[in-house]
């Protein structure tokens, strides 16, 4: 089976299951799924019960796909993401963009919790470009010529539409909200100190795990794309050690000011 019949496939299979027509895609990461509980006349699927679905299996990713309701938006959205250094394809990674896609889906809101380069922790950043540090690109091989042309532009990538309204929304409410480049690593193991010295040269001012492989699909895509990280730690040299149970607690101390952030978002693009 060709990977477009796999899209279709999985895309007829949730419409049946009565995921249709939303409006907008939420790709939720490490400590930031919670939001998906709030959603209203929600249809919850397990990932292991979607057909050519990839799973989840690091912490703080529940491994649900959530539709329904939220702050008057028909939205999809997954509550945990794939990651390519879980020995995940990036084809697996990005799959649920394309899928998204299908569905009818006009734009994408993609998060993720991330090492601060320009940022401390804690901070809620709206991205404005990114830098692929991945070795590799989801658009490697054959072209879906029904989603993008061969050779997309990703100089527009994350729409100033989008980015525009959530600095003003943060401004209504509130929230103080910073924008940066987000530098996107294959991961698993953090980042050595001379490593973010280099980010920083290249002008990076987050650094993660995710993120870059589905925003180029949903670029190739023709799809709206809003990127914000949760800073949840100094990247390595500006802090004594990294771990994963940290990127939880502080994505678990500023979850309230995410969610409030998306709500108001979503009911204001």
């Amino acid at each position: 089976m060709t990977l477009l019949e796999k899209i279709k496939e999985t895309a007829a299979f949730l419409q049946e299951e009565g995921m249709i027509e939303p409006e907008l895609g939420l790709i939720l990461g490490s400590g930031l799924g919670e939001l998906a509980e709030e959603i209203d006349n929600a249809i919850i699927l397990d990932y292991a019960d979607i057909p050519h679905w990839g799973k989840s299996t690091v912490s703080g990713h529940a491994g649900k796909l959530v539709y329904g309701d939220l702050a008057g938006r028909k939205v999809l959205a997954l509550q945990g993401r794939f990651h390519f250094y879980e020995g995940n394809s990036t084809e697996i990674v990005t799959f649920p963009v394309r899928v998204m896609k299908v569905l009818g889906c006009e734009g994408v809101i993609v998060t993720n919790a991330a090492g601060g380069i320009g940022f401390g922790p804690g901070t809620l950043m709206v991205i404005s470009d990114h830098i692929n540090m991945t070795g590799t690109s989801p658009l490697i091989g054959a072209n879906l010529d029904e989603f993008g042309p061969r050779f997309p532009d990703m100089s527009k990538t994350y729409t100033l539409e989008y980015r525009e309204k959530a600095h003003q929304v943060a401004e209504k409410i509130g929230i103080k909200l910073d924008e940066g480049v987000y530098l996107g690593v294959s991961g698993p193991a953090y980042e050595t100190p001379a490593e973010i010295r280099a980010f920083k040269t290249l002008g990076a001012d987050a650094v993660g795990m995710s993120t870059v492989p589905e925003v180029l699909v949903a670029a190739h895509s023709g799809l709206k794309i809003l990127g914000i990280s949760c800073i949840t730690n100094h990247a390595a040299g500006f802090q004594e050690e990294l771990n994963h149970e940290e990127v939880v607690k502080v994505t678990q101390r500023i979850k309230s000011d995410f969610k409030i952030l998306i709500k108001t978002i979503l009911a204001e693009l």
